[in-house]
């Protein structure tokens, strides 16, 4: 009897899960879902936690923005084919892994002239790509 009760049970949770795991198909992390917008958006993002002087009091949240940022456009962005040959978007990507690569490596230390002025390229690329539809 025991053994069957922990067997209904291990199948209901599973239908459980399984349930709520397809039960919504919307993402709920703060993109529109409109690629050329949220590019946009996050490059904002990303722009506004590099231009902060070191010494200002909300760095640490525009650096905590701008990585949330980061993984919630890979989340979203990454496996849609789509928008995976654009130029816009494989830019995009090399100046996401380039930030997000320094903030993990470096986590306590601001962003080196050389790389800022790299990503404010990539940036300006993804913008003129993206002006281009491509």
């Amino acid at each position: 009897m025991k053994r069957y009760w922990s067997r209904l049970l291990a199948l209901a949770l599973v239908v459980v899960i399984g349930l709520m795991g397809c039960s919504s198909t919307t993402f709920s992390d703060g993109l529109s879902g409109d690629y050329r917008q949220d590019t946009l958006a996050v490059v904002n993002t990303l722009r506004n936690a590099l231009d902060l002087p070191d010494d200002a009091p909300e760095k640490a949240e525009a650096q905590t923005e701008a990585r949330q940022k980061i993984n919630e456009f890979a989340a979203r962005y990454q496996r849609d084919g789509a928008v995976a040959s654009l130029s816009s978007f494989t830019t995009m990507r090399t100046a996401l892994n380039s930030l997000a690569g320094h903030y993990s490596s470096y986590p306590n230390r601001p962003v080196p002239a050389k790389l800022k002025k790299r990503l404010e390229q990539e940036f300006k690329q993804v913008e003129m790509a993206l002006n281009r539809n491509s």
